[in-house]
């Protein structure tokens, strides 16, 4: 969570009213959808072997798929082809890993970069244009999660992972955990919750997005003083307060997070609100 007073409006926005218009305006431009199936969880070490990506607007619908099983040269562990459905075999007979990367480089810079846990996927699209000697960065402001989203619009559920929510709302996509399932999936549920967005009040998405639960960790980047003394502060108004199950990540309210905010950094509330609305 970062300050939006430079590249545009973000996601991560502290504020309600710089987050509301992040979301209204996802709605009328391009959403890029990506999803990645991979032989691990450390980019650094793991693969991807399948990739799609799906293309397309609200007004518009899909204008643009493509899926790719990836021969990145690896073996499949037997524990992702459980999960995935995918065999080394099958890698093998996939498409190079480098005319892959190329031939999505143009889509997966254009648009909104959406995905469902979007930093998952978005860390190993990244790691593999490094090994290929290449760049890959999307500003922040042309990132969505939908995970996030899912969080605050649909908060009721006792679970907001893609399988339970293609399950909850019937989504025709195909088997979950493959990559063109997962990314469709995505996809209509982005087009779900933005709709549902615009067909809400501001006035009761705040109330709404005051409730959220934000770590403390995400939060102090906002603040200008130590993670400690940010806590003391909060702790000292009353603010409510969960604690992980471990105990080592604590979380505040973000309407708590806004009201002390706005006490202790009006001018920058000024300057921030100011690029915001223009």
């Amino acid at each position: 969570m970062v300050p939006v007073s430079v590249g545009g409006i973000a996601q991560s926005a502290l504020l309600t009213d710089q987050l509301l218009a992040y979301y209204r305006q996802l709605s009328k431009g391009l959403l890029t959808v990506v999803d990645v199936e991979t032989t691990g969880s450390r980019p650094a070490e793991a693969r991807v072997i399948e990739i799609a990506v799906v293309q397309g607007s609200l007004d518009q619908g899909i204008t643009h798929e493509a899926s790719f099983v990836v021969n990145a040269n690896v073996r499949v562990p037997h524990t992702i082809t459980r999960l995935t459905g995918i065999t080394t075999a099958m890698v093998e007979q996939g498409t190079a890993a480098d005319v892959v990367w190329q031939a999505l480089r143009s889509p997966l810079d254009q648009g909104v970069l959406t995905g469902h846990n979007l930093a998952f996927d978005y860390s190993f699209i990244q790691a593999e244009y490094q090994r290929l000697g290449q760049g890959f960065k999307r500003p922040e402001a042309q990132q969505f999660c939908t995970v996030i989203l899912s969080r605050l619009l649909l908060a009721d559920l006792p679970s907001r992972s893609l399988p339970q929510l293609v399950r909850h709302f019937g989504f025709d996509v195909g088997r979950s955990h493959r990559a063109l399932a997962d990314t469709k999936a995505c996809w209509l549920l982005a087009n779900l919750l933005l709709e549902r967005l615009a067909n809400t009040s501001d006035d009761a998405l705040r109330q709404q997005f005051a409730e959220q639960w934000v770590p403390l960790r995400d939060a102090v980047k906002v603040f200008d003083c130590p993670r400690v003394d940010l806590q003391r502060q909060l702790d000292a108004r009353g603010c409510e307060r969960r604690t992980s199950r471990r105990g080592n990540r604590h979380m505040y309210r973000r309407g708590d997070l806004e009201t002390l905010y706005r006490e202790l950094y009006p001018e920058q509330l000024t300057s921030n609100l100011g690029e915001a609305g223009g």
